[in-house]
C-alpha cells in the first residue's frame, strides 16, 4: 500500500498521462512491436528459397563477426555518416549565419536553399545520377570545358570517386535541413547580448565564439543527433548511384541488410543485420542526448 501511495498521480500528472497515451500506444505498434519482431527473426536460420526455418540462437550474430562484408558496409557506414553530418554542420552553420543577417529578398534566398531538402531523396539522387554519367553528364562537360580534367571520370564507377560523390550528395540534399534548424537557433539568441558585447569593445569573432557558440549549442546537438541517426541508417541515396558498387566500395550496412533480406532472402541473418544497425543508431542517440544534457547543464 505504501508503494501505491508513493507512485500515486496528481490531477495533472494524470492528465498529461492520458494526452501521451494516444502517441505511446501509436510508437508501441509502428515501432516496438517491430524490432521485437525482427530481433526474433534474427535468431533463426530463414532461407525461403530452400524452405529453412530453424532456430539457431544468436549463431547470425557470431557470424556476423567474421563477416568481411559486414564489417566492410559498417567503416563504409563511418565514413559516409562522419564526412557527410562534418561537411553538412560547417556549411549550415555557414549558411544559418548568412541567412540570419537583415538583407533584401532574404526570404527569397530562404525558401530557394530549402529546395534540395524538399525534393525527394530518389528523385534528387537519380537527378544526381544523370549529371555523374561518365559519357553524357554535365559534371564531366564543365569540367573539361574548364580544362580541369582531360578525359572523363567515371566517377560512380570507380571505387576512389564513387564513395565521395555519394557523400557529396548527401551533403547537397541534407545541408539545407541543418542550415533551418541552426538558424531558427540563431534567432533565439537574444539581440541584447550582442549588443552589450559591442559596447564592451567585442569583435565579431569573439561575439561567435563566447556568445553564438555555447548558445547554440543545444540546437547543433539536436540537429546533429537527427542527422547522424539519419546518414548512419542511410539507404535511398546510395542505392539509387551506385547499388553499393563499385566492388562493395559504397555498399552501406542498410543496403547489404536489404540485399541479404530480398535478394538471397536469408531473412534470419538479414534480420541480424538490422538489428545491428538499431543498436548503432540507439548508441549514437544516447551519446548525444548525453552531450545535450551535459552542454545543457553548461549553459544554464
Amino acid at each position: 500500500m505504501n508503494f501505491l501511495k508513493k507512485i500515486s498521480l496528481t490531477s495533472d500528472e494524470k492528465r498529461a498521462a492520458l494526452l501521451m497515451a494516444p502517441a505511446i500506444i501509436l510508437i508501441f505498434f509502428v515501432a516496438i512491436i517491430p524490432i521485437i519482431n525482427i530481433f526474433y527473426l534474427s535468431l533463426f536460420r530463414k532461407v525461403l528459397i530452400f524452405d529453412i526455418t530453424k532456430f539457431i540462437g544468436f549463431d547470425n550474430y557470431r557470424h556476423l563477426l567474421v563477416d568481411q562484408r559486414f564489417w566492410n558496409s559498417f567503416l563504409n557506414n563511418v565514413n559516409y555518416s562522419f564526412f557527410s553530418v562534418a561537411i553538412e554542420l560547417v556549411l549550415g552553420l555557414t549558411i544559418a549565419l548568412i541567412l540570419n543577417q537583415s538583407f533584401k529578398a532574404r526570404w527569397l534566398i530562404r525558401t530557394a536553399i530549402l529546395i534540395p531538402w524538399i525534393l525527394p531523396t530518389v528523385i534528387a539522387s537519380k537527378f544526381w545520377n544523370i549529371i555523374l554519367d561518365p559519357q553524357y553528364g554535365v559534371a564531366n562537360k564543365i569540367l573539361l570545358n574548364l580544362h580541369i580534367i582531360h578525359t572523363n571520370i567515371n566517377w560512380l564507377g570507380d571505387p576512389f570517386w564513387a564513395m565521395k560523390c555519394a557523400i557529396l550528395v548527401d551533403v547537397w540534399k541534407y545541408t539545407p535541413f541543418l542550415s533551418l534548424l541552426l538558424l531558427g537557433g540563431l534567432q533565439l539568441i537574444p539581440k541584447e547580448l550582442y549588443e552589450a558585447a559591442i559596447l564592451d569593445g567585442t569583435n565579431k569573432l569573439q561575439s561567435f565564439k563566447n556568445i553564438t557558440l555555447p548558445l547554440l549549442m543545444p540546437t547543433m546537438l539536436v540537429a546533429l543527433l537527427f542527422r547522424t541517426m539519419d546518414s548512419f541508417s542511410a539507404f535511398s541515396v546510395v542505392y539509387v548511384l551506385t547499388n553499393g558498387g563499385p566492388a562493395d566500395s559504397t555498399e552501406l550496412m542498410s543496403l547489404y541488410s536489404f540485399k541479404t533480406l530480398f535478394q538471397s532472402l536469408q531473412f534470419g541473418y538479414g534480420a541480424a543485420i538490422s538489428v545491428v544497425i538499431f543498436l548503432c543508431v540507439l548508441l549514437i542517440s544516447i551519446v548525444y542526448l548525453y552531450s545535450f544534457s551535459y552542454k545543457t547543464k553548461d549553459v544554464n
